[in-house]
C-alpha cells in the first residue's frame, strides 16, 4: 500500500511500457512510454511525473516534449506543442550556463573559453541550424573525424560536444542522447611530444641573453623558472606573500591563465617548494628591484614577476613567448625548444644529480609514476661531468656564463635597460 501510494501516477502497462496519469489544463491524461516497468525504471517515472506536474503549475509545461509519440496528440492544445531547438540553441544555453559556472568559481575561464571555441569553429558552422533532437550519432562522429586527424585535438572537440549535448538532453530524459556514443581516443606514449630539457650549459646561455637583450626583470623571469620548474601561469600567479624568507619556500597554490587569476593550480593541487639556492638568489634580487619601484610608487600590485616597461601584472603569454623566441635566434647553435622546456630542464636536472624522486614528484605537481616515465631517459644518461655542473649551478656556485653576464654588457641602450636606475624611475614618476 505504501510502495503505491509513493509512486501514485505511474504504473505498468504491458510489458514494456509505463503509463503517467495527470490532469492538464482541466483533461486527464494517460499517455505511455515504452520503457520496461521494472522498480528502477517506475521510480524514475515517478521523479519525471513529480517535475512535470511543478512545470504545469508554473504553466511551462509542454506535451510534446514530454510524450512525442502520444497517439491523441490532437486533442492536446496546440499551443503546447513544442517547437523544435536547433543545436545553436542549446548551443547558447550551454555556454551561459557555463558562464554562470565560472562566476561561482565552479568552472574554470579556461575551460569555458575552450568549449566556446570548439563549439563556435567545428560544430555550429555544420549543425548550428538543424534541430538538436533529430542529430544522430553517425553525423557527430562523422564531423569530428573529418575536422582533424590529431588525437588530442580530436578528444577536445568531442569533448566539447558531449558536454553541450548532455547539457541539453537534460530537458529530454526520455530520450537517447547520441553523444554519449563518443569516445575520446586514448593517448599513448608516441602521441606526446618527446620531453626535450636543455643542458645546463645551454640554459645558462638563454638565462645571459635574456638578461642582456630585455633586462634583469625578464632575465630573472626566465632566470627564475629555469631553477624552480614552475609552470608560467604560477609564475605570472607568485606574489610576495608566497614566500618565506625564514623556510626558503614559496607556496603555489593559484595561476593566471588566458588573463584571468585562478585560486588553484593546473592539477588542483597546493604545494610548497623548497627553493634552491640559485632560486633563492634571483629571487632575492627580484625582490630588491621590486623594493624600488614599489618605493618609487611605480608599483601598487603584489605580485613578484611584472613588465619591464609598465610594471604592471603579466597577464597572458604573448610578450614571454616572443622575447623567448627572439632570444633564441640570437643563438643558433641551440636547437629551438618550447620555453615550457624550462620546467623539463629542472625536473631533469634535479633527477639526474639523485633528489628523492617522491619529492621532485611533489614540488612540480605530478604523481611519480609520469616523471619517471616522462623522465627515465635523461636520468639513464647523465655523465658525471654534467652531474658536478648540476649541482654547482643548483648550489648558486656561478658557472663561466653566469660570470660572462655583467662582462658581456655593453654600455649605452643594453646597460640601460639591464636594470633601471632608481633616478629615471624616479624621474618618469
Amino acid at each position: 500500500m505504501g510502495r503505491r501510494a509513493k509512486l501514485s501516477g505511474v504504473q505498468a502497462r504491458g510489458p514494456n511500457r509505463i503509463q503517467f496519469d495527470f490532469r492538464f489544463e482541466g483533461v486527464r491524461y494517460r499517455p505511455t512510454l515504452e520503457r520496461i516497468p521494472n522498480e528502477a525504471s517506475l521510480r524514475r517515472a515517478h521523479e519525471q511525473l513529480k517535475e512535470m506536474k511543478a512545470r504545469i503549475k508554473r504553466g511551462t509545461f509542454i506535451f510534446d516534449e514530454e510524450f512525442p509519440d502520444y497517439r491523441y496528440r490532437a486533442a492536446v492544445p496546440t499551443q503546447h506543442v513544442m517547437r523544435e531547438k536547433t543545436c545553436g540553441e542549446v548551443f547558447d544555453s550551454f555556454l551561459s550556463h557555463c558562464d554562470m559556472r565560472v562566476s561561482m568559481d565552479d568552472m574554470a575561464f579556461s575551460t569555458l573559453h575552450g568549449y566556446r571555441n570548439i563549439l563556435e569553429a567545428v560544430w555550429r558552422p555544420v549543425i548550428g541550424t538543424l534541430s538538436f533532437e533529430k542529430i544522430v550519432y553517425s553525423k557527430l562522429a562523422r564531423i569530428a573525424a573529418d575536422h582533424t586527424n590529431i588525437k588530442k585535438t580530436y578528444n577536445n572537440i568531442v569533448s566539447a560536444v558531449r558536454a553541450a549535448f548532455s547539457f541539453g538532453y537534460k530537458d529530454h530524459p526520455h530520450k537517447f542522447n547520441p553523444a554519449v556514443g563518443l569516445r575520446t581516443l586514448r593517448i599513448t606514449k608516441k602521441d606526446r611530444p618527446p620531453v626535450d630539457p636543455f643542458p645546463l650549459q645551454q640554459a645558462e646561455e638563454i638565462i645571459v641573453t635574456s638578461h642582456r637583450m630585455f633586462g634583469e626583470l625578464h632575465g630573472n623571469y626566465e632566470e627564475f623558472r629555469f631553477f624552480t620548474g614552475l609552470r608560467q601561469s604560477e609564475q605570472f600567479a607568485l606574489q610576495v606573500t608566497d614566500y618565506d624568507p625564514v623556510e626558503a619556500t614559496i607556496k603555489i597554490d593559484k595561476a593566471c591563465v588566458l588573463g584571468r587569476d585562478k585560486n588553484r593550480t593546473k592539477t588542483n593541487q597546493d604545494r610548497v617548494i623548497e627553493l634552491c639556492p640559485r632560486a633563492l638568489q634571483v629571487l632575492e634580487r627580484q625582490l630588491a628591484l621590486r623594493e624600488e619601484l614599489v618605493a618609487a610608487g611605480k608599483i601598487n600590485h603584489p605580485l613578484v614577476f611584472f613588465w619591464d616597461v609598465d610594471y604592471e601584472p603579466i597577464r597572458d603569454l604573448s610578450l614571454p613567448y616572443e622575447r623567448w623566441r627572439q632570444v633564441m635566434e640570437t643563438l643558433p647553435a641551440i636547437r629551438y625548444r618550447p620555453p615550457y622546456n624550462c620546467r623539463h630542464s629542472y625536473i631533469s636536472w634535479r633527477l639526474m644529480i639523485g633528489h628523492n624522486r617522491l619529492l621532485v614528484a611533489q614540488d612540480d605537481g605530478h604523481s611519480v609514476s609520469t616523471m619517471e616515465r616522462t623522465y627515465a631517459a635523461w636520468t639513464k644518461g647523465a655523465k658525471p661531468e654534467d652531474v658536478e655542473i648540476i649541482k654547482q649551478a643548483l648550489a648558486g656556485i656561478a658557472s663561466a656564463a653566469d660570470t660572462s653576464r655583467s662582462e658581456d654588457v655593453k654600455p649605452g641602450r643594453e646597460q640601460s635597460c639591464l636594470r633601471p636606475r632608481l633616478s629615471e624611475v624616479r624621474q618618469d614618476s
